[in-house]
């Protein structure tokens, strides 16, 4: 089976760890994550299925999916400046000019353009910041599932 890609919007945090902990909260008490839900279908919106978590912990969820993983946010554990398994680092500063044409991109520039996901390995995840009116406004989490 191949990798699935994630991707999720949060408001922006200075502590990047905490935003992705947070998130990775949310999901889990959402329930939106293998095997409760095999296949998500995003992106996340208010209107995406939300069955509440059927284990104790984000732990335990992540031993249930086994090597598949939990194709979402909960597989990502830690902030990095390097890509690696479980973790998101940024963007590099050379791929947002390349895509982008600035180093701070828009909210729609970003869901304009998310070619920068062919280039993300599975079990691995990338931010971005998203600027609006210059400032920045939110984290933007995207990467792809390990099966």
């Amino acid at each position: 089976m191949g990798a699935h890609p994630y991707w999720y919007f949060v408001k922006y945090d200075p502590n990047k760890q905490k935003a992705l902990d947070d998130l990775r909260k949310r999901e889990f008490h959402a329930g939106r994550y293998n095997p409760v839900i095999p296949f998500l279908e995003f992106p996340i919106g208010p209107r995406s299925p939300a069955p509440g978590a059927q284990h104790g912990s984000i732990e335990e969820a992540m031993e249930d999916s086994d090597a598949d993983g939990t194709r979402s946010i909960l597989d990502i554990q830690t902030i990095a400046d390097e890509p690696d398994f479980c973790v998101a680092a940024p963007l590099a500063r050379d791929a947002l000019e390349s895509l982008y044409g600035t180093t701070e991109p828009t909210r729609q520039m970003i869901e304009e353009n998310m070619d920068f996901l062919e280039d993300v390995d599975r079990g691995h995840c990338v931010y971005i910041v998203a600027y609006k009116n210059g400032a920045p406004d939110e984290l933007f989490f995207a990467g792809y599932s390990f099966d």
